[in-house]
């Protein structure tokens, strides 16, 4: 999201011959790059994939508001794969490395950017989700309706293109160059250093707040009730450190695709300068590999998915390859075992709120106990 190669001073003597030096290494590591770039295009498109084909369903312990905040996770995520990086490859593929404005880059860099923004936006819904859930079970229904949570996925759709709109003009308040750093159309943020900085105070640190705020405190009530499962003797059988399994990861990595990103956004902003070649690279594209991560972290650690998805497959597999009817019923067993006491049409979990939408922290509670209602206060 920045461009930082572009931006190299270079002395006064002997420009030719640096400009050209730079130039040839630039390109014997551009096929390296794209390949870097496809793959991970590639990985992120078949995990999303994979992800619609289970959460298009109901998903045994997950509510409606759920599915619809894990939907459009999967939407943004999808969007790297399947908009940002053919953009930016078309981009790299066509650009004839002029200078001036190019309205195409100044197109897919306000691309690049509404994306981006989304995928925290929405990272941010999640989490506000997962907050009311647990820590307020009971009023979840009324406080978090079904039209409040569409507003708040329309609002992590609709906010940045709104925000961002100006990067979209050739001739608007801040300029666009193309990185052949990065092979990204970036901002050129030094040429306006009050919009960038705004664009992370209302973007980057609110979803990161937002983030860190409800996930710490969903890490603390879980350890808590761990303690608490100590002290009474369930500690036995139950999985141990699911929070720290689950949550913690979640906020690291989260932090390790988006922070170094931001960092050398802003370090073009205030000095105007850029950086190396393949720390920008690095930079700018550890945000599109948290799309992939986060199929694993909210969905494939999640047992219900994982079963679900195991279903899944199984249905694909006699769709392609019909069999007899005892396959049939093999896979209505499979279902009745993979989901025991679901049934599609129970309005069960939209009344109440999912904890397998709260990073799994029912499996905190010992097997061989039942769930307890909450004692009256």
């Amino acid at each position: 999201m920045m461009s930082g190669i572009n931006n190299l001073s270079i002395p006064s003597t002997d420009v030719d011959l640096n400009v050209t030096d730079l130039q040839r290494t630039l390109e014997a590591h551009r096929t390296i790059k794209i390949g870097i770039i496809s793959v991970l295009g590639v990985m992120i498109t078949l995990g999303n994939i994979a992800v619609v084909m289970v959460i298009a369903s109901a998903v045994s312990g997950w509510s409606r508001n759920s599915r619809y905040f894990l939907l459009s996770l999967t939407g943004a995520d999808s969007a790297f794969g399947l908009l940002i990086m053919p953009l930016n490859l078309c981009v790299s593929f066509m650009k004839e490395y002029n200078g001036g404005p190019d309205p195409f880059c100044h197109v897919v860099a306000f691309f690049n950017a509404t994306v981006y923004s989304t995928c925290m936006y929405t990272l941010a819904t999640i989490s506000l989700e997962r907050y009311i859930a647990v820590f307020y079970p009971l009023k979840y229904s009324t406080v978090l309706t079904r039209r409040r949570a569409l507003l708040l996925i329309a609002f992590a759709w609709g906010f940045p293109p709104v925000l961002l709109i100006p990067i979209s003009f050739p001739a608007g308040i801040i300029e666009v160059q193309f990185s052949r750093a990065s092979l990204v159309c970036n901002p050129l943020y030094s040429s306006n250093v009050s919009y960038s900085l705004s664009l992370t105070c209302f973007i980057f640190f609110p979803c990161s707040a937002i983030m860190t705020f409800c996930n710490l405190r969903l890490w603390i009530a879980a350890k808590r009730q761990r303690l608490k499962l100590r002290r009474h003797s369930w500690g036995g059988g139950y999985r141990p450190k699911v929070a720290l399994r689950v949550l913690v990861p979640v906020m690291t990595v989260y932090y390790t695709c988006w922070t170094p990103c931001m960092v050398i956004m802003l370090y073009n902003a205030i000095s105007g300068s850029g950086v190396p070649e393949w720390i920008e690279f690095i930079a700018v594209w550890l945000p599109t590999s948290n799309g992939f991560l986060n199929c694993i972290f909210y969905f494939w650690i999640n047992h219900s998915f994982r079963r679900k998805f195991h279903l899944v497959l199984q249905r694909l597999c006699l769709g392609l390859c019909p069999g007899s009817d005892s396959d049939s019923s093999c896979v209505n067993s499979v279902e009745s075992s993979v989901v025991p006491g679901w049934n599609g049409n129970s309005s069960l979990h939209e009344r109440f709120p999912s904890v397998s939408s709260t990073c799994t922290l029912l499996t905190l509670m010992p097997p061989q106990t039942s769930v307890r209602q909450p004692e009256p206060a």
